[in-house]
């Protein structure tokens, strides 16, 4: 039997242990005075800088009163010093004292988790029963049954390759959890209303199959893609602390649309036994579950785009027009591709040409995203490089997702899984280090930031010593 041979000792390694072996020969008696002298340091040029815009406010009061620009610069000079002392690191030695260390460094209150994580099961259950009742009294129980059984078979090609997508700065599970359940029940439910709405109106102005087509056609992909979006929009309002531009936005946008897809692939392939039997079933599982899994997905990855990329830029316009002009790209393919699904043999065989090409194009697109943001970490870690946090060849092994698993493979074949698991907080802290920076450098530095860049640069010197063994 093959055995896997343990992994060569890695160049970052060899420099993170030398690091440490050097720092732990000094003298370890003076390295608390010299931590609290550095944030000493550090809390007197926060201070001198507030210090320095109050004075200039009142000074340009008593010159100028009521200038609000006087007042507007001096806002702007206090924001500039911040940035400044924001932007000096403190050196890093191995025996660093890592005051503020934290297992997980992104924790959420406890409490709240609880109760917003009740609100959402609770939500969801109810959307849940909702949807079942309206499913199954159209086409029956068993029937909804079997349509339940088929539609899950797509979820295991669209979910991982989101998942995969989100592997260098990992969301919390249970904000993924939320979307899908939102997808697959909330936004359901209300394009549902909605569209059965539109196409009751439609239905006083024009024979049954024409409103149907218009439904599809107009009606449809104006709600679905509303609906599926707005999560996207709370997400980026909420939490855009945590939002990291196009990545997040492409996440959260298909895992969205799988949950959406999920459910209404049950109410038509219920639908398609109940009325057509075995042999209608299995051709709409056929159209619906694997020629086009990634319809939904791609469609609301347009608003991701558009999310993610108001999320990253300063400009008031840009934060209003980019989520509405993905959102317009969404519903315009949407519409597209059900102005094909309506138009029989040859509107299918342009649907699943135009849509290969679209689907190309997607994957390349999420592929470029993902070394991207590769880069991004990188180019924001090198700071902490230069400042002696971290090494240069740590730091390309942290902008690597091949580098990341050979360290983790190393990791455990040096230290079983407590050192995986170091290894793991490792690199992710890293990641969620340099994607705070990415942020602050693109908007401003507040004390919170400040305060967080701390607590993540001594989680990351304490999870270091744990796989390192010092």
């Amino acid at each position: 039997m093959l055995r896997r041979t343990v992994p060569d000792e890695p160049e970052w390694y060899r420099t993170a242990t030398r690091s440490v072996l050097l720092a732990e020969e000094e003298a370890r008696t003076d390295s608390r005075a010299k931590v609290l002298e550095q944030q000493r340091a550090y809390e007197e040029q926060q201070r001198l800088a507030q210090q320095a815009q109050a004075q200039q406010q009142v000074q340009q009061a008593y010159a100028h009163p009521g200038g609000a620009h006087q007042q507007a610069q001096a806002a702007l000079a206090y924001q500039q010093a911040q940035q400044a002392a924001w932007l000096q690191q403190q050196s890093y030695s191995a025996h660093y004292v890592t005051a503020q260390a934290q297992a997980n460094p992104t924790p959420r209150p406890t409490l709240r988790t609880w109760i917003l994580g009740g609100i959402v099961i609770v939500l969801s259950l109810i959307g849940a029963g909702l949807m079942a009742l309206i499913i199954g009294a159209e086409s029956g129980v068993l029937a909804t049954l079997v349509g339940l059984l088929f539609a899950l078979i797509p979820l295991v090609f669209v979910l991982p390759l989101f998942l995969w997508l989100d592997r260098f700065e990992a969301e919390p599970w249970r904000y993924l959890a939320t979307a899908f359940l939102y997808g697959a029940f909330g936004s359901t439910l209300a394009a549902l209303v909605l569209n059965s709405l539109g196409g009751f109106v439609l239905m006083g102005y024009t024979d049954a199959e024409s409103a149907n087509v218009l439904s599809a056609v107009f009606i449809a992909p104006l709600t679905e893609e509303t609906f599926k979006g707005l999560f996207l929009l709370v997400m980026w309002w909420f939490m855009r602390k945590e939002f990291n531009g196009l990545t997040d936005g492409i996440v959260y946008a298909g895992i969205v649309a799988a949950g959406f897809a999920f459910t209404e692939n049950i109410l038509y392939l219920g639908r398609a036994l109940d009325q057509g039997g075995t042999e209608a079933l299995l051709g709409t599982f056929a159209l619906r579950g694997l020629v086009s899994p990634f319809c939904h997905p791609m469609f609301t990855a347009m608003t991701g785009i558009g999310v993610g990329m108001a999320s990253l830029s300063r400009q008031t316009p840009v934060k209003i027009i980019a989520p509405f002009v993905g959102w317009c790209a969404a519903v315009l393919l949407h519409g597209l591709w059900n102005l094909g699904a309506s138009a029989g043999a040859t509107g299918l065989v342009v649907n699943l040409s135009f849509g290969f090409v679209v689907f190309v194009v997607f994957v390349a697109f999420v592929v470029w995203t993902r070394q991207r943001e590769g880069k991004v970490i990188g180019h924001h870690l090198l700071p902490y490089a230069d400042s002696g946090w971290i090494s240069r060849d740590e730091v390309s092994m942290l902008s690597s997702m091949k580098e990341r698993r050979v360290a983790r493979r190393w990791a455990r074949a040096r230290g079983g899984s407590s050192a995986v698991q170091s290894m793991r907080s490792f690199q992710d802290t890293a990641s969620e280090l340099a994607l705070l920076r990415f942020r602050t450098l693109r908007h401003e530095a507040d004390h919170e930031s400040l305060h967080k860049e701390r607590v993540l640069l001594d989680s990351m010197t304490a999870r270091r010593r744990e796989f390192v063994g010092a």
